[in-house]
């Protein structure tokens, strides 16, 4: 234990210490532009970052993360949403509970439990900026033999006004806190973009290389809610001695994206009236021409007005996901079939998909009836499938109860889908009074023949008591084939062949923001029919019926002087909880000092919880990474708590933080994520982040 200790003080010395070696060379800049004359003084850095939106590359404004408020959050596992269902461990596998907030099942359904960590278009930023800009953080906690690493590296730099470059990396490698859970994952990526008067550009590459023990759970859920039962009277157990189901299973997942969004505008010049705040200096005084007129003395403007564009969207995505299991005793105890080896467990599926969109499109503003901007567009998307070649079907005499499915009907190991889809997009983005926009894609060939996918939002402002209330609506239809690897999947322990209807989604929203009184109320409710879910057997499965959704959630924060409390809570029901099971209540709480010390050091010190009411959480499995229905373990009902210090001095963010801090007192014991899965007990953890842009 003194050694644990030591080990932090140590951790938590050199962190500060390199905070502030890293922060005196902004202070001194900012020392020496304070005393500098108002005629020397730089421009201050403005940083912009958007994301791009689909079909056609619609950019969508973004926030640099350089923020102090919660900058610890990103340290903790459980906390990435309200209510996380997760495996445990940083960068391990996970579930949103908060319905409305779920992203739809993906193509490589592998890649929905760890999309919370990876890359992809919808969570891609691209940056402008006109210093280059390096953001660096690094953030560390736990023992030597659980020790959680993340390093990420951001840089931007624009060549000029137009041009921009930028890279990434991200390093997560985390040991986890109980026996054969560690993770380790390596992420870079970069991109590019350019936005001429004529021609835009918007490009990246993201590569991706995920490894995840799995433990399988462990194997008795007293050794965390009754330690002393499990060991003769002794109530302190260390986490890493507990068993677990597995001891020689992992994970892997590896992938990559590369997107390249082109567009071309036509359109007019049109001329500007002068501006006379921008003279030629040279006209000036030791011109030997002398002093010009004042005409002379302006300088001229134009502008490019576009009026319509062509657009070509490339993205091209490929992933392979790969389980390894090397005990075969534990192969045969913990999965009830093993169809194509007895010996352990070697599963690879594959997939890649090459899509182009075309689009044609009428610009917003380019006259003043032109209140809207529309767009028609055609995807054109190869799908391609490798998976584990189905063995079974060649052996004679057929093994008994091995095949979940008839011979004739014994799946291809390759499969190419061709997909076409039309569609057309009505946006508004200019303007204060009114904003919305709307798309409608429908499916022509293939898999995605008969598909609907309608989709809209409005947000408009409305004056109240002096300030302004925002108001956001938005609705949503589709009407959507099922994946392909829902209806076709070949494994050593799960093998099936289905053959599903088209899943129907109605879904109706909006939210109420109003920042006097710092309230946000939002609600949604959602009708979904033929629903594909897995079941208590791990398998896909479809609920014929319809399942009701309604959700309501309340944002308030508060503050008096230094003294602040942020709150979250969300309510939500399902109508058929055997199908779709969820917490009915989540609560984020947070209160929190907030103030400057020197007038250079913000800091925030504060505790936070985050607590979810008891339900029937999901059991996950190792082998397929999916999340399974179960009607035996309730989990939740349990407050789990940090108390922590950010601190911000110039560019430099740093944080101690105490997670769990409550365990074994508010709360009891029960601490678990999902079923046989608990979460991090206590641990000290720090983090650092420096911006380097001067």
């Amino acid at each position: 234990m003194n050694k644990a200790i030591t080990i932090y003080i140590y951790r938590l010395i050199m962190g500060i210490a390199s905070a502030l070696i890293l922060a005196t060379p902004v202070i001194k800049a900012q020392s020496a532009t304070s005393t500098s004359s108002s005629s020397t003084k730089l421009p201050e850095q403005v940083i912009t970052a958007w994301s791009m939106l689909p079909p056609l590359g619609l950019r969508e404004p973004a926030v640099v993360d350089t923020l102090l408020l919660n900058y610890y959050l990103q340290a903790v596992p459980n906390d990435v949403t309200t209510a996380f269902a997760t495996t445990g461990n940083l960068g391990g596998e996970a579930e949103n509970m908060i319905y409305m907030d779920r992203k739809p099942m993906s193509a490589f359904f592998f890649h929905d439990a760890l999309s919370f960590w990876l890359p992809e278009l919808g969570n891609h930023k691209f940056y402008n900026s006109r210093i280059p800009m390096t953001l660096v953080s690094y953030n560390t906690g736990g023992g030597r033999e659980s020790t959680q690493d993340r390093l990420k590296t951001t840089f931007s730099g624009n060549v000029n006004k137009r041009l921009q470059i930028g890279a990434m990396l991200d390093y997560l490698y985390s040991k986890g806190s109980y026996a054969n859970q560690a993770t380790k994952d390596l992420i870079w990526g970069a991109s590019g973009s350019y936005m001429g008067d004529h021609y835009e550009l918007q490009a990246f590459f993201n590569h991706y290389n995920a490894l995840n023990k799995e433990n399988g759970g462990i194997t008795d859920d007293r050794f965390i809610t009754d330690p002393a039962q499990m060991q003769g009277g002794v109530a302190k157990i260390d986490p890493k001695s507990i068993p677990v189901n597995l001891s020689s299973a992992h994970t892997r997942l590896v992938g990559q994206e590369f997107m390249v969004n082109n567009r071309y505008k036509f359109g007019f010049w049109r001329d500007l009236p002068p501006d006379t705040t921008q003279t030629n200096k040279k006209s000036m005084g030791n011109s030997p021409r002398g002093n010009r007129d004042e005409d002379e003395d302006t300088v001229p403007r134009r502008e490019f007005v576009p009026v319509s564009s062509i657009t070509w969207t490339l993205d091209y995505v490929s992933s392979r996901h790969k389980f390894i299991n090397s005990n075969a005793q534990e192969d045969s105890e913990f999965w009830k079939h093993s169809y194509l080896s007895a010996d352990g467990t070697n599963d690879q599926t594959s997939y890649s998909s090459i899509s182009n969109t075309f689009g044609l499109s009428l610009v917003e503003g380019f006259h003043k009836y032109a209140k809207f901007g529309l767009s028609a567009f055609l995807t054109y998307d190869i799908r391609s499938y490798k998976q584990t070649p189905d063995t079974i079907a060649g052996l004679d005499p057929l093994p008994s109860g091995l095949t979940p499915y008839p011979l004739e009907n014994r799946i291809d190991p390759k499969a190419t889908e061709h997909l076409i889809w039309i569609g057309g997009q009505l946006t508004k983005q200019q303007g204060s009074i009114l904003r919305y926009d709307a798309t409608a894609k429908f499916g022509m060939s293939g898999r995605a023949a008969g598909e609907i996918d309608l989709l809209g939002n409005v947000a408009t402002s409305l004056p109240l008591f002096g300030d302004t209330v925002n108001i956001d609506a938005n609705a949503h239809f589709s009407n959507l084939a099922a994946p392909y690897l829902m209806e076709n999947y070949v494994s050593n322990h799960f093998i099936w062949h289905n053959s599903f209807g088209k899943t129907r989604r109605l879904r109706l929203g909006g939210a109420l923001t109003y920042s006097r009184t710092r309230t946000k109320i939002d609600f949604a409710v959602e009708n979904v029919q033929n629903l594909i879910y897995f079941d208590s057997i791990a398998t896909p499965a479809q609920h014929g019926g319809s399942i009701q959704v309604l959700s309501a959630g309340l944002t308030q924060n508060f503050k008096l002087g230094i003294l602040n409390w942020q709150n979250r809570v969300v309510y939500q029901t399902s109508s058929n909880e055997s199908i779709l099971p969820l917490p009915k209540i989540a609560v984020f709480s947070n209160l929190f000092l907030l103030f400057k010390v020197a007038k250079v050091l913000d800091v925030q010190i504060g505790v936070d919880c985050d607590y979810y009411s008891k339900y029937y959480a999901p059991d996950y499995q190792p082998a397929t990474m999916a999340f399974c229905n179960q009607d035996k373990v309730k989990v939740g009902g349990y407050p789990f708590m940090n108390a922590y210090a950010n601190m911000k001095l110039g560019k430099t963010r740093f944080y101690v933080l105490f997670s769990h801090i409550n365990q074994g007192s508010i709360g009891g014991n029960d601490y678990f994520s999902l079923p046989h899965y608990p979460m991090n007990p206590r641990r000290f953890q720090i983090g650092l982040s420096v911006d380097f842009t001067n």
